[in-house]
């Protein structure tokens, strides 16, 4: 179950025994030698360090609209417009590239992995908001009785599921570090860390965890979050089990670098913890090798898709954390990367759509294309 600051105390899963070198945790973190620093005045360089995460804070969050200055809001939308149309002769519509795409997956074996909150759901000030439409919940269940489907997110897994609320889907919560696979599915998933549970029916569905054994630390980082930032008005905090979340959106700007600051400081005692950047919110991760590339290929080998010219993986995702999943795909030149954006963004992806409701009339034309091959 997702938690939030409420100060209540979390029910969490007894993790599976991890091996830290396999993980690639990077153990030199706790040993470091002190490197020595040119002699400044007392207090610059933290302004430096704190510019520095600000300057990153505003990068990830950039602003909804920006008007050119002298000119009507009119004017600049226009130009925003120009903007992203010439962005996308870079990344072109997947919905106008679908024969592109089709001819492609022909006689392919297709996994949809999809991010969940700016792609199947709007991005919105509170994250408890974030609600798929009935018509985009159909459109999910639909691709998943033609393809296997996860949903891949930093929530987490409890969280996306209930969310979601798909019974036969993959769902890799916490950036891909949770992951579980639908009950009574056969795809073995057999690998160091996977451990099987029972559901009250006594069918059995399996699930990966490849930072286990940081639950505890990351719980009482999440409780440090909550108590530190009460007195900043918008702040919010969410445990996703094998990460914390410090959502900004709703915090007035000249607080942020009291945020940054705050998580920053905190993270000091912790070497095997990293800060990772979203649309208007710190993530504080394990520091694994592990990613959601990691984790799309972990899923597609679990269920047996391995032989790279049989199969076309289908990655649709809005930030940055998706980034890896594309450039992964880009590597191996196996799959299909999917950005959502109604700006011009640096991408790994080839491909993109403009929003959630453009995902979804993807997804459609998906489905009506298998159909008609299977005619």
């Amino acid at each position: 179950m997702e938690l939030k600051s409420t100060h209540s105390s979390p029910v969490l899963a007894d993790p599976a025994p991890i091996n830290k070198t396999r993980l690639g945790i990077l153990s030199t973190l706790s040993s470091s030698k002190c490197i020595p620093v040119p002699r400044r005045k007392p207090g610059k360089l933290d302004e430096a360090l704190s510019n520095g995460w600000l300057d990153a804070m505003k990068a990830s969050s950039p602003p909804r609209k920006k008007l050119i200055k002298g000119y009507s809001v009119e004017v600049a939308l226009d130009d925003a417009e120009t903007a992203y149309c010439s962005w996308k002769i870079k990344h072109p519509s997947a919905l106008k590239s679908m024969q592109q795409i089709t001819k492609r997956a022909k006689n392919k074996k297709i996994a949809i992995f999809l991010d969940y909150d700016g792609t199947l759901s709007p991005i919105v000030d509170n994250p408890d908001d974030a609600l798929m439409s009935s018509e985009m919940r159909l459109a999910v269940k639909n691709v998943a009785e033609f393809f296997p489907t996860t949903i891949i997110s930093g929530r987490s897994r409890d969280k996306v599921h209930k969310l979601v609320g798909l019974t036969e889907l993959y769902y890799a919560g916490s950036h891909g570090m949770d992951i579980m696979g639908p009950v009574g599915v056969t795809a073995s998933i057999d690998h160091h860390g996977c451990v099987k549970l029972t559901d009250r029916q006594g069918e059995e569905s399996k699930q990966y965890q490849p930072a286990g054994e940081f639950l505890q630390m990351i719980d009482k980082v999440f409780r440090t979050l909550v108590e530190k930032t009460k007195g900043i008005r918008g702040t919010i905090v969410e445990n996703n089990k094998f990460c914390a979340s410090v959502h900004y959106r709703n915090v007035d700007e000249k607080n942020w670098r009291t945020i940054a600051r705050l998580v920053h400081n905190l993270l000091k005692d912790y070497p095997h913890l990293q800060i990772t950047h979203g649309r208007k919110v710190l993530e504080i991760r394990p520091v694994v090798d592990w990613d959601k590339g990691k984790a799309v290929e972990f899923l597609l080998d679990s269920l047996g898709f391995t032989n790279q010219a049989d199969v076309l993986p289908i990655y649709i995702g809005d930030d940055r954390t998706d980034e890896d999943a594309f450039k992964m795909l880009g590597k191996k030149k196996c799959g299909v990367g999917i950005l959502v954006s109604s700006v011009p963004k640096e991408t790994k992806a080839f491909y993109s759509l403009r929003d959630p409701s453009e995902v979804m009339e993807f997804l459609k034309s998906l489905v009506a294309w298998k159909k008609m091959e299977d005619a």
